[in-house]
């Protein structure tokens, strides 16, 4: 096994035409430990003792090793390495049930792949709901010496950097809101108690109860707010990545421009902002310079948006060094910034609209697609259980995972009838009308894709159960980076919208945002061979149905180690 992966490893570097690239090998044991990150004592799932984990960093072209020990005695556990396209390595993409059994208590498993493309990238675990129990982190890859030839490394310069990792954090168990998310009547997991910067937040009302009282600490040095130093005239890369289970944000540094340069990999045409939008699952390169008054902090601030807030802003302190009256963890003497209006949709899509390519680096997409797939969004009943479905069909993951099953020929793994390319009653679908019929099934059939072939994947929002209701939902990618064509408020109509596709300079990305009662459509070569999930990162809404998968040439595939199996019809097989 250790050969064939070598020689998968190989070839992979030499395809990204990088001579000189390196093995970075990190050894992780997953555990629970009590933690307090907003004060509030907890257990987490920790990355040896902590909450983020530890940042990876790389270089173009290398081969990364994660061996995972699972610590946890009664969980099992899965890692995805969130934007890295394991091209020739689809086996290590982390998605249990899609590409891997889970890894059980007390075992031991190592993820090697090659970090093919140089960007700012995240980790989280792919099991359950784990990820929002604090099993995650990020991941930083380099452009390769001479990569970029005789030019600029990058479009962009900048004298120093900083890594910002967004969350939300809530005081239930992750078994507690999976419990109430199965139940009838449904109970929903709630508004998260804080916002968490690089993993430390603030919880405001330690005072509510005498049990809260008992548990909370305002003075852990797990919640001391981070801090994030400059010196004044330097310009700064803030690479910014957005791990969030259910929260929408807004992100802030107060007093502070920011240029938006990169997006999930791929350079931006530059474009200023006082604040970014930035949705689950989605990353972001900003450049500051350090031009304002250096004798007092400022803050960097989170907020929710897209859903009526019920958490305080999440924050954290820009200290400027150098300042005659300053320290550097001195609190800024002006409150958090408050951000835009939570329901203003119309802001947040003009920066999905300003957000595209490069000049210098613009991926031209195919001209047109072989096929498309029309994905209608809704909220439905299966059973009285509330479900996500699309087309009318909630997701569910198999017990034995599909890149399993399809190299070994287990077609009773998974249901092998087609699921639906487009939905009933297309073409005067009311999306703003709460449905006649919320009824819906559910399916875990993959959608084939020809290897090699263009696809169109346009995802239509609509109302929910509740009337005047509709949520933002940003859908990822595995596996691929795909070219956002558009987005567009109302129903989709094929026979108009794509006339009006951007095919100029599209931002390639491997997440987008769905708006309000709004579609996106997106296009992708699926020239990746494996299995690809592709859903909402919205944790609770992929729990209750929200995802496909999608099988591209998974006959190309080599050999798949042993350690993925033993679930399923694969039970004892390794």
């Amino acid at each position: 096994m250790e050969r064939r992966l070598l020689c998968s490893l190989f070839l992979a570097a030499a395809l990204f035409g990088v001579a000189s690239a390196a093995t970075r090998r990190h050894d992780w044991d997953i555990s629970y430990q009590f933690t307090s990150p907003d004060c509030v004592r907890k257990l987490a799932v920790t990355i040896n003792g902590h909450t983020p984990g530890p940042t990876i960093r790389a270089v173009q072209g290398d081969t990364i090793v994660v061996r995972v020990k699972n610590s946890l005695l009664t969980e099992n556990v899965a890692i995805h390495w969130h934007g890295i396209r394991q091209i020739g390595t689809p086996w290590a993409d982390g998605t249990e049930g899609v590409t891997q059994c889970p890894i059980l208590p007390g075992d031991t498993f190592a993820y090697t792949f090659v970090v093919d493309r140089p960007g700012t990238y995240m980790y989280h675990a792919h099991y359950g709901m784990q990820r929002s129990a604090g099993l995650n982190g990020m991941i930083v890859v380099e452009v390769a010496p001479g990569a970029a030839g005789d030019g600029e490394r990058e479009p962009f310069r900048y004298d120093g950097e900083h890594t910002v990792l967004l969350n939300d954090w809530w005081h239930r168990s992750t078994y507690e809101q999976a419990a109430g998310l199965a139940s009838v009547p449904m109970v929903w997991v709630g508004e998260p108690q804080s916002l968490l910067i690089n993993g430390r937040g603030r919880f405001v009302n330690c005072s509510s109860s005498p049990a809260m009282a008992a548990s909370c600490n305002v003075s852990h040095p797990d919640c001391a707010p981070a801090v994030f130093a400059v010196v004044p005239g330097k310009t700064y890369r803030f690479r910014i990545a957005s791990v969030t289970s259910l929260s929408a944000l807004n992100f802030e540094i107060e007093g502070h421009e920011m240029t938006v340069v990169e997006a999930d990999g791929h350079y931006v045409k530059p474009f200023v902002v006082k604040n970014l939008n930035i949705y689950s699952g989605e990353t972001y390169s900003v450049l500051i310079t350090a031009d304002q008054d250096p004798n007092r902090n400022y803050w960097l601030a989170s907020n929710v948006v897209s859903r009526k807030p019920a958490t305080p802003t999440g924050t954290a302190v820009l200290a400027y060094y150098g300042g005659r009256r300053n320290s550097p963890r001195a609190r800024p003497p002006t409150p958090p910034p408050a951000g835009p209006a939570w329901n203003d949709t119309a802001y947040r899509v003009r920066q999905s609209l300003a957000t595209v390519a490069h000049p210098a680096h613009a991926v031209p997409p195919p001209p047109t697609s072989d096929r498309t797939i029309l994905l209608l969004n809704t909220q439905n009943k299966i059973g009285g259980q509330i479900k996500w479905a699309l087309n009318n069909v909630s997701f569910t993951l198999p017990h034995t995972p599909y890149l399993v099953a399809m190299k070994r020929g287990l077609l009773g793994a998974f249901d092998q009838r087609p699921p639906p390319e487009t939905y009933a009653g297309a073409a005067a679908f009311d999306v703003y009308a709460v449905q006649g019929n919320p009824n819906a099934t559910t399916s875990d059939a993959p959608y084939r894709l020809r290897f090699g072939s263009v696809v169109d994947v346009v995802l239509q929002n609509a109302n929910m159960l509740a009337a005047n209701s509709s949520e933002t939902h940003p859908w990822h990618l595995h596996g691929h980076d795909f070219w956002v064509l558009g987005h567009g408020a109302g129903r989709f109509d094929p026979a108009v919208h794509p006339a009006a596709y951007n095919l100029r300079d599209p931002i390639m990305k491997n997440t987008v945002a769905v708006h309000p009662f709004g579609w996106t459509a997106l296009r992708f070569r699926a020239d990746n061979p494996g299995v690809w999930a592709f859903h909402c990162h919205i944790e609770a809404h992929f729990f209750m149905g929200m995802g496909i998968v999608f099988e591209e040439g998974v006959d190309r595939v080599g050999d798949l180690p042993p350690e993925i199996m033993g679930c399923g019809k694969t039970r004892g097989g390794h």
